[in-house]
């Protein structure tokens, strides 16, 4: 009980914490938020089924399928509920689930991928342009092309080109080098390129 007082004392009717407080959560959310860290499994219910969608993106972009995303996003959520205590009200409540979800997808990249790393940046080809594939093409089906991307290249392209963690970043997080994170992230958007292209064959064909 002791852990859950520095969050639920900011939800006090009247006070300036919970002034706060409102601003980056919504009254429905504060209301489960406050169910949650009472343990009532209805609330984490709510909670759960009102994010769901949202956590769902996140975690359908460092999977192979919608299979290994459903696995990600439930492993997140357990993280939710047990360190619902550490979130700070005071802070969107979206981005603190965002962050454990992508944090959640990274240790299944670490577990199952600890040994598979690809060469640096000095071995890599070099991009054929520099335009950005994500102006190209809508979001769904950035995030179907994606997933057909190898682990490696998916998780650094995930994380840079649409969460916007920065190479050292993501070199950190992945322990792999600088220049690894950076040659990843040139051959995921020349595949991510010549899946688009063929595509687009494809569907003029089926026109023709």
């Amino acid at each position: 009980m002791k852990s859950r007082q520095p969050f639920q004392h900011l939800f006090r009717d009247g006070g300036a914490m919970h002034k706060r407080v409102s601003e980056t959560v919504s009254k429905e959310v504060e209301i489960l938020l406050r169910g949650c860290l009472k343990g009532d499994r209805e609330a984490q219910r709510k909670l759960y089924r009102h994010f769901y969608g949202y956590a769902m993106s996140v975690s359908l972009r460092y999977s192979k399928d919608a299979e290994e995303a459903k696995d990600i996003l439930n492993d997140g959520f357990l993280k939710v509920f047990t360190k619902l205590h550490q979130f700070d009200p005071k802070k969107p409540f979206k981005g603190w689930i965002r962050r454990i979800m992508i944090n959640t997808a990274l240790d299944n990249y670490r577990h199952n991928l600890k040994h598979y790393h690809l060469v640096d940046i000095e071995a890599a080809e070099p991009e054929a342009d520099t335009y950005d594939v994500m102006q190209k093409i809508n979001y769904e089906y950035l995030v179907g092309l994606v997933q057909a991307l190898s682990p490696a290249y998916r998780a650094v392209f995930s994380l840079y080109a649409i969460d916007g963690y920065t190479h050292e970043e993501i070199a950190d997080l992945l322990g792999i080098a600088v220049g690894t994170s950076k040659s990843n992230l040139a051959k995921a958007r020349a595949n991510l390129r010549a899946a688009l292209k063929v595509s687009r064959i494809d569907e003029h064909q089926q026109h023709i």
